[in-house]
């Protein structure tokens, strides 16, 4: 069992393709409309589908606002260096609501970003990953 995605209702699908594909860097894997049902469903992430968790927006026709209400938290974003990731993430237009700094009771180091909707990001700063061969497994260097 893997996780898959996780879906999030946008009012304004092109202003949210905007800020998950420009501003945060991810890229479009697939959109459908379905007229029948009056919705519009835009996949969006880092990576493939059959390897990585996506994004599920979701655009209800007619629909431009929602009460995100305070059940849900956040979604989070591993980062190697979150000081230039807030940086890029201004210079493209988004908008950081916490800058970066130690987590409160902790050490690790994160920050939030708010997309179009009102939802939080969360960037956190992760150890660069070493290279890893096709099953997954650390690369070893040959000479």
């Amino acid at each position: 069992m893997r996780m898959l995605h996780t879906m999030l209702r946008v009012g304004d699908l092109e202003r949210s393709l905007a800020f998950y594909c420009e501003v945060l860097g991810m890229t479009l894997l697939r959109r459908k409309d379905y007229p029948d049902g009056q919705f519009t469903l835009a996949f969006v992430g880092y990576g493939d589908e059959k390897s990585q968790t996506v994004i599920e927006l979701t655009y209800n026709w007619g629909v431009d606002q929602y009460d995100l209400g305070t059940g849900f938290g956040h979604i989070a974003l591993g980062v190697e260096d979150i000081y230039a990731a807030c940086d890029q993430i201004r210079q493209r237009g988004g908008r950081i609501v916490r800058e970066p700094g130690p987590m409160k009771h902790g050490s690790t180091v994160i920050a939030f970003v708010e997309d179009p909707d009102g939802y939080r990001i969360e960037l956190i700063q992760v150890a660069p990953q070493p290279p890893v061969n096709s099953e997954g497994r650390p690369a070893v260097a040959t000479a």
